[in-house]
């Protein structure tokens, strides 16, 4: 196992193992989650704000499409609220943009300033330039590798007590790839009712105890249960145990009308 750098004396024709540096301790679910909570309302309102003026939308013309107050929006958008995870799907969809662009962070120019400025090199060497051409100059990239370590997840902390942490390193516009948790008493709707949109959904259960609701029939999945489900179906997401649901979600997005 690599548990340090690379050496210099490798193989011919063998590619190089790429070692990521964890963190001592590693940081738990928990610490993500906490983490998160501190830093993702502000980032996410500041995107949906930039969409919607961006698509020429007012702030009251958008509360109307939504059936919400304007004063939500305003307090959704300056991060004083969070959407549960149905208004989060209407918002997107209103404004035509997927899920996972909200887990965006910096943009990659910024990504590489950062980058630039922890390795100590001057901006005017020509190392951003190589750097965002896939950084092909150096190593240790954390905003283009394909792994992603848990203290790394970008993650959207949702109103009703439900989080979702981003597994992918990049964004992907028609899917995504999800660690959930639904903490005691948490819900996909505040207000109990059932929501579709169009895709497909997939889901692992790992701990608690979640209830499925698709149309007129009820799911209860424990530790080790799987479902998959047309999201054009009426559905909640709901934890009924006594402990916080973790779960591994995928959605597969489509265009209304079909893929």
């Amino acid at each position: 196992m690599v548990t340090g750098e690379m050496g210099t004396d490798d193989v011919e024709g063998v590619a190089p193992v790429v070692a990521r540096t964890r963190p001592t301790p590693a940081a738990g679910h928990d610490d993500v989650r906490v983490a998160a909570e501190r830093a993702t309302s502000d980032s996410v309102g500041a995107r949906l704000r930039a969409r919607r003026e961006a698509s020429g939308i007012s702030l009251r013309q958008f509360a109307r499409q939504l059936d919400v107050s304007a004063s939500f929006i305003s307090q959704l958008e300056t991060g004083k609220a969070k959407p549960s995870v149905a208004t989060l799907y209407s918002i997107c969809a209103a404004l035509d943009m997927s899920i996972d662009e909200l887990f965006a962070a910096e943009s990659s120019r910024e990504a590489v300033d950062e980058a630039v400025v922890e390795r100590g090199v001057s901006t005017s060497t020509g190392l951003r330039d190589a750097l965002l051409k896939g950084w092909s100059a150096s190593g240790d990239d954390r905003g283009h590798s394909p792994l992603v370590l848990p203290h790394e997840r970008r993650a959207l902390v949702l109103d009703s007590g439900v989080t979702w942490q981003r597994l992918t390193a990049t964004n992907h516009t028609h899917s995504d790839f999800m660690f959930v948790r639904y903490d005691v008493g948490g819900s996909s709707t505040s207000d109990g009712r059932l929501v579709r949109h169009a895709g497909v959904e997939y889901g692992f259960v790992i701990s608690g105890t979640l209830e499925v609701t698709l149309g007129f029939e009820t799911y209860r999945m424990g530790a080790g249960d799987s479902i998959s489900f047309d999201s054009e179906i009426p559905h909640r997401l709901c934890n009924v145990g006594d402990e916080p649901v973790e779960a591994i979600w995928f959605d597969q997005h489509y265009a209304h009308g079909g893929e």
